[in-house]
């Protein structure tokens, strides 16, 4: 795992590179980097049946707003204002801020970023609790713990979400092809 000082000489080598960071100094912890919310949200739309499968794209609604708020039991696409590069030795674990989770906001996001990952991470965001959360675009969201491989990968990620930009939906339907 990488300590502050680790994060910064690989900022500074090139081997993670942070865009559209706010304040960097503000945003690096001990041993993380802090990622702020983004101001576009996607929510599934209702469907008429009432079931998503996950072999069709579901239908997505885009929202665009200088606050959100998540109403108990609701769930959001959100994204971070950072877009990242990862080299293909590093990999980066993401989490909910303790202070938030807190709040039983719960933010998540498969909690991985594969060696190789570039793009704006898309965070699945939970309410647990039984009033509304309401959340602004800017705030510190979530946190990126990096970590390095033993040897770098000869197959970095090249997945169906390398270079997403903003919150991005499922495409797991696209598994099908990869499976079938």
């Amino acid at each position: 795992m990488y300590s502050n000082v680790d994060i910064k000489q690989a900022v500074i080598d090139k081997k993670i590179e942070i865009t559209n960071y706010g304040n960097f100094n503000k945003q690096l912890q001990p041993a993380s980097f802090d990622c702020r919310l983004d101001d576009m949200f996607l929510k599934i739309k209702e469907n008429h049946n009432g079931i998503i499968s996950l072999d069709d794209e579901p239908e997505m609604e885009e929202i665009i707003r200088q606050e959100i708020i998540i109403p108990p039991g609701g769930f959001i696409l959100g994204s971070t204002k950072e877009y990242i590069y990862l080299d293909n030795n590093i990999s980066a674990m993401v989490m909910g801020r303790s202070s938030i989770g807190r709040h039983g906001l719960f933010i998540q996001n498969a909690g991985w970023t594969d060696p190789g990952f570039q793009g704006n991470i898309t965070l699945e965001l939970y309410n647990a609790n039984r009033t509304a959360i309401k959340l602004k675009p800017g705030r510190r969201i979530c946190q990126l713990v990096f970590a390095e491989t033993k040897t770098p990968s000869d197959d970095p990620y090249s997945g169906k979400y390398q270079g997403q930009k903003r919150a991005t939906g499922s495409k797991i339907h696209k598994d099908y092809e990869l499976e079938g």
